[in-house]
């Protein structure tokens, strides 16, 4: 049997993260890691964040810092770091899925701030319009269960998930 002898090193983080993404850290984190410890402090993140475009506030580093700093040390190693930017690119994700889902929503008749609501007849016609494979009969009754033939922005979130 074949056993990886880098195996502690290897992160579930890194698997989302390309080898180009894995690079331009390990880039940034040399760069900013002064001394050449292999360990950057929270002002050093900081300033690495700011270099790749990021612009957190000392609240949110000391908060990354908390949660990737696996040995308590105060400062993180490259593992570490990546897991930060993980997380990073994650939370920008999700931001970018609820806007998207906002935006569908507001198409269809919601409103920018969640409230309001969209027409079930009018989700109706633009599937079947869209010529979708969806049995949007059957998700809709799922959905509207006070059927009032509207869909509110929650309601609208969960045919999603």
């Amino acid at each position: 049997d074949f056993q990886p002898v880098f195996r502690e090193r290897v992160t579930p983080c890194r698997r989302m993260l390309t080898q180009e993404e894995i690079d331009k850290c390990r880039e940034a984190f040399e760069r900013f890691d002064k001394d050449g410890s292999g360990t950057i402090d929270a002002w050093e993140l900081k300033e690495t964040l700011k270099a790749m475009g990021q612009n957190p506030t000392d609240e949110e580093v000391f908060q990354m810092l908390s949660q990737v700093d696996d040995d308590g040390s105060g400062s993180i190693e490259f593992p570490e770091f990546l897991k930060v930017i993980e997380a990073q690119k994650e939370a920008s994700a999700a931001q970018n899925d609820e806007s998207d889902l906002i935006d569908a929503f507001v198409a269809m008749g919601g409103l920018t701030d969640k409230s309001g609501h969209v027409e079930a007849e009018k989700l109706r016609r633009t599937i079947k319009a869209f010529e979708l494979t969806v049995d949007i009969d059957r998700l809709i009754e799922e959905t509207d269960t006070d059927g009032s033939g509207e869909i509110d922005y929650d309601e609208f979130k969960g045919m999603f998930n």
